[in-house]
């Protein structure tokens, strides 16, 4: 499966901007689930400078200032990206939870570090026993880890309302927690604080989702949104992906853009301004479906 991703991301400012510097998430990332096969990063201004290398967790990222004046800034992404879809392992093959937790702490293959790293608070992932508890149930004794893992997605999916209107992304964790809605950021948040909270390595994951019109009614352009969902470290296995907005196992329509451990490793865009005043963001995601190469 291909698809061609278009995100255009546009700031107007009340006053101009003298300066700003930034950094972008914007181009899909290479992984064994998927291969990025084209991409583009457009400007309404030209960067005075701008640079591509990998971040920590190995996602690209562009650096780029901006040094004429402006009160708009847009800046637009292309993804053309071929997704290798994979099957999930059986759940109960999978090891019970707390001896992935062991085996966590315990292990010293770079690997399992590299997975450990996750096992933390972050930024928008803070771990508490409120999360631990609301957990739980999920994780009885001996309970194979994605058997654990797929119930409380699936909880989640259920107690948790969708609503765009009741968050923002400085909403705490503790907050989405209460109200008991929020967005698929505050989704994947939970759930990761949730896994961590019992010591098992979890991380976020940036993306795209490909949405289908309801029957009998016309594709719109620029409707989709950016998505967001998790990631959950199983011995033997590896990663394996969780959507709790979605109550599934991402499969051929997620496309990912970056992983790290919470939003403020992977967001699309985010950087300082000099000057500008109150400003306003406006975002338009468009997923595709492409034409399979004939071989």
């Amino acid at each position: 499966m291909i698809y061609k991703i278009i995100h255009d991301n546009i700031y107007e400012y009340e006053f101009a901007v003298a300066m700003s510097h930034n950094v972008a998430h914007l181009k899909a990332r290479d992984c064994g689930r998927q291969t990025c096969r084209h991409h583009e990063l457009r400007f309404g201004i030209a960067p005075a400078v701008s640079s591509s290398q990998v971040d920590y967790y190995g996602n690209p990222v562009t650096f780029f200032t901006m040094q004429e004046p402006h009160r708009r800034l847009s800046v637009n992404a292309v993804n053309v990206v071929e997704v290798h879809p994979s099957a999930a392992p059986e759940p109960w093959r999978t090891p019970p939870w707390e001896q992935v937790r062991s085996f966590l702490a315990a292990d010293r293959d770079p690997l399992t570090i590299d997975a450990y790293d996750f096992t933390f608070h972050s930024p928008y992932v803070p771990l508490s026993d409120e999360l631990a508890a609301y957990a739980a149930p999920s994780f009885w004794p001996g309970r194979p880890l994605l058997e654990a893992v797929l119930h409380l997605t699936a909880r989640i999916h259920a107690d948790f309302r969708y609503d765009p209107n009741a968050t923002t992304t400085a909403t705490p964790l503790s907050e989405v927690l209460t109200l008991r809605r929020g967005v698929c950021q505050d989704f994947a948040h939970l759930e990761i604080g949730c896994l961590r909270s019992l010591g098992l390595a979890a991380r976020y994951v940036s993306g795209y989702l490909l949405t289908n019109p309801p029957p009998g009614k016309p594709r719109l352009i620029g409707v989709d949104a950016s998505h967001a969902w998790l990631s959950v470290y199983c011995p033997e296995f590896g990663w394996i992906d969780l959507d709790p907005t979605n109550n599934q196992i991402p499969a051929g329509k997620h496309i990912v853009l970056a992983w790290g451990r919470d939003y403020d490793d992977v967001s699309p865009i985010k950087g300082v301004v000099l000057g500008g005043g109150r400003h306003s963001v406006s975002v338009a995601v468009d997923v595709v479906s492409l034409p399979d190469p004939v071989v």
